[in-house]
């Protein structure tokens, strides 16, 4: 008897503690580029273009130019983005931009967001578009004081934890992005390369760059991040 107790006992704490898993959702589907929209000026003037973004062989792929960004339909907070990529080519410049907005809000071009960078030899800096973000250390990260901002002129660059967090030109890496309220945390093949907080946006949309290098994106996946309710 007290053995069935007990039984029901412990079901009972499992049946209260038990939370759902949040799916995760894979915003590239291996196939097309469902859900996803490009933004590309140059295409404004000329419709038939070269495409910045494609698909080929199941891989994403930012071609580099025409330069522009490829968004999400749909805006998102309180995740963990899991993205692996690698330069296809030559080294060069991309990125990830979390919490994006306002399109072409900076240079005509970029939207307003939080960049995470992939650039190679510096993946995991934040580059501030018309949004700002706190980090330790500022001053010896972003420069003088008077400097910082979040426009056009200023600067926007904070510097990232690490170096030789990037695997060898041509293997794949792996960057995780994790946005809950105000903060963010970013890993690179599991450094922690990055962290802020007070971010002036908590939600948005998510965007990859096309910024002059060829880069191949194998996962593009996104977890949501739920905050558990404490048992009275």
């Amino acid at each position: 008897m007290k053995k069935t107790i007990l039984l029901f006992a412990v079901a009972g704490i499992m049946a209260c503690t038990n939370e759902k898993v949040p799916e995760t959702i894979h915003l590239f589907n291996g196939t097309d580029l469902t859900g996803w929209h490009a933004d590309v000026p140059d295409a404004d003037q000329n419709p038939n273009i070269e495409k910045s973004f494609i698909v080929n062989d199941s891989l994403l792929v930012s071609m580099g130019d025409p330069r522009g960004h490829l968004i999400t339909d749909s805006v998102f907070s309180n995740y963990r983005l899991d993205v692996e990529y690698r330069f296809a080519g030559d080294p060069g410049n991309c990125g990830v931009l979390v919490h994006a907005s306002t399109p072409r809000a900076l240079y005509g071009m970029f939207p307003k967001s939080l960049e995470v960078q992939m650039q190679s030899g510096d993946a995991g800096d934040f580059w501030c578009i018309v949004e700002d973000i706190k980090v330790p250390n500022m001053v010896e990260r972003r420069g003088p004081e008077e400097s910082w901002g979040i426009t056009e002129g200023k600067n926007r660059r904070i510097i990232n934890l690490t170096d030789g967090s990037e695997h060898p030109l041509g293997e794949w890496n792996t960057m995780v992005i994790e946005c809950v309220a105000d903060t963010v945390k970013v890993w690179v093949n599991n450094d922690l390369v990055n962290f802020g907080y007070g971010c002036t946006a908590n939600e948005g949309q998510i965007a990859v760059q096309a910024e002059g290098a060829k880069v191949e994106f194998k996962k593009i996946d996104l977890t949501p991040i739920t905050k558990t309710t404490p048992i009275n």
